[in-house]
């Protein structure tokens, strides 16, 4: 090997999961009937984003959730910085086609500011509730032993699940034929999951048919795009008192590979 070799070594690229390992394509929104804002949107998101819409489900029997507010819930968290973000061509495009889409008036666009410092994906939902958890000594040494690695952020996602919000779904690196966000999952002892979203926008009303077939032809033209690539170093244990995380606040920083 010469000397210029060993000083300008070759970079490998990450590879990424890819749908075929991944939940996204299953978890997809019906857009074969017009949509509209399911019970757990409308429990959840729409007393948050719209709280005098007649839609809200203020409470129910059985959910600790009253207007969309709930006791404090711990979770782990993967944070991603609106300013990288709003940084990405990619991105910026894809927000300025939503804005000139039919259904825009729609997305509560208000809410975007009031969250822009706390965009994450959740890795490992509900650790505790109302106290923070204990981060156990062995899982401190685990997430030691994973060596900070690369997700991408692609765009648009909509499920079939809490239907009214619209999400960026995440492509982690694949090494040595392993998913290293289950690596992490598996560090808090977790089952290996295969959907992690960070959530961005949200519906204030049902989509009419034609609105349904606009976001469908977005969600279509973007899927698979990369918008950013980020290099996770950290996690973050986060609390909030709802499911936009209005109120959030960061308990502890969990480093990787240090």
């Amino acid at each position: 090997m010469t000397d210029a070799a060993l000083a300008n070594p070759v970079s490998t690229a990450p590879v990424f999961c890819e749908d075929d390992e991944l939940g996204y394509r299953r978890s997809l929104t019906d857009f074969t009937t017009p949509l509209t804002l399911d019970e757990s949107y409308r429990l959840a998101h729409l007393p948050l984003v719209s709280p005098k819409h007649p839609g809200v489900i203020a409470r129910r029997e059985g959910k600790f959730y009253e207007m969309g507010r709930h006791p404090v819930v711990y979770s782990l968290v993967l944070p991603v910085e609106d300013g990288a973000l709003r940084a990405s061509p990619a991105f910026v495009a894809l927000e300025n086609e939503l804005k000139a889409a039919p259904f825009a008036g729609k997305i509560a666009w208000d809410i975007l500011p009031k969250r822009q410092d706390r965009l994450h994906a959740t890795v490992c939902g509900s650790l505790s509730l109302e106290e923070p958890p204990a981060i156990t000594t062995e899982t401190r040494e685990a997430l030691r032993k994973i060596e900070p690695f690369t997700i991408e952020l692609r765009g648009l996602f909509s499920g079939n699940v809490n239907r009214g919000r619209l999400y960026l779904p995440v492509y982690p690196e694949k090494r040595a034929g392993r998913n290293a966000l289950q690596d992490v999952q598996a560090a808090f002892g977790r089952a290996p999951g295969d959907l992690w979203l960070v959530g961005l926008y949200n519906l204030t009303e049902d989509l009419d048919a034609a609105e349904t077939a606009a976001l469908a032809d977005i969600v279509a033209r973007w899927w698979g795009k990369s918008l950013l690539s980020l290099t996770v170093t950290e996690l973050q244990v986060m609390g909030a008192s709802d499911d936009l995380v209005l109120d959030a606040h960061v308990e502890t920083v969990l480093p990787l590979g240090a």
